[in-house]
């Protein structure tokens, strides 16, 4: 059945893969949510600091940065911020490394569509939230 507005999200995914990134966006749209799609992390970082953002999704292997390191960028930005992390090199060291950075999820690429969607919505239904809070105006 059909799913409220509440249940929607805007999302941003970010993949050096311009291909990649635009598949992300089509799946999630076609799932009623709002998808900006990136390939440059600055862009990604920049549109965080403008607009509020539920979820990002966010590829490990990066041209400037890691995925860990935009991560914790957009944590500083917005501590409330979801995060899945994909990778198509997993490794257990990465993966630890972006839970403690605050990741809700680390998923292997290339990833399928249903599995995808179930991720996106596990993490937006999730009521956690990191354990630090902070007041900025």
């Amino acid at each position: 059945m059909g799913r409220s507005d509440k249940n929607m999200a805007t999302i941003i995914a970010l993949d050096d893969v311009r291909d990649s990134a635009v598949i992300i966006g089509k799946i999630l749209r076609k799932k009623g949510h709002t998808v900006f799609t990136f390939t440059e992390e600055e862009d990604a970082i920049t549109h965080a600091e403008l607009h509020n953002i539920d979820l990002a999704i966010l590829d490990i292997n990066l041209k400037k940065m890691s995925g860990l390191d935009v991560l914790s960028v957009l944590k500083q930005i917005n501590p409330t911020i979801k995060t899945i992390l994909l990778t198509g090199y997993p490794d257990a060291e990465t993966a630890n490394e972006a839970m403690k950075r605050g990741a809700n999820e680390y998923c292997t690429k290339p990833i399928d569509r249903e599995v995808l969607e179930q991720k996106v919505e596990d993490v937006l239904s999730c009521p956690c939230h990191p354990a630090r809070k902070t007041n900025t105006e």
